[in-house]
């Protein structure tokens, strides 16, 4: 394997974990930025009453995204299984 196919296959690797990872961080993102504005506003400065609604919706991402994660994972694992003949 040459350094060009390792770093091909780490700069997909990162790209799939991007990916994978970006529903549940955007949901995360975009509760706590809504939550922090209302807490600016009504100047609650509670902890706890930021996390529980960002949690909250981060497992609805989850939960609504999970057939697309699998499927991405299993198509990368494919690709990967699959080219392991020709790269070694």
């Amino acid at each position: 394997m040459d350094p060009h196919e390792a770093i091909d296959l780490t700069r997909e690797a990162v790209w799939t974990a991007v990916l994978i990872g970006s529903p549940v961080l955007l949901a995360g993102l975009l509760v706590g930025l809504v939550v922090g504005l209302l807490q600016a506003i009504t100047q609650i400065q509670e902890q706890s009453v930021s996390f529980v609604p960002k949690l909250l919706a981060m497992v609805v991402a989850l939960s609504l995204a999970m057939p697309w994660l699998v499927a991405r994972m299993i198509q990368y694992s494919a690709e990967l299984i699959d080219g392991i003949p020709g790269r070694f």
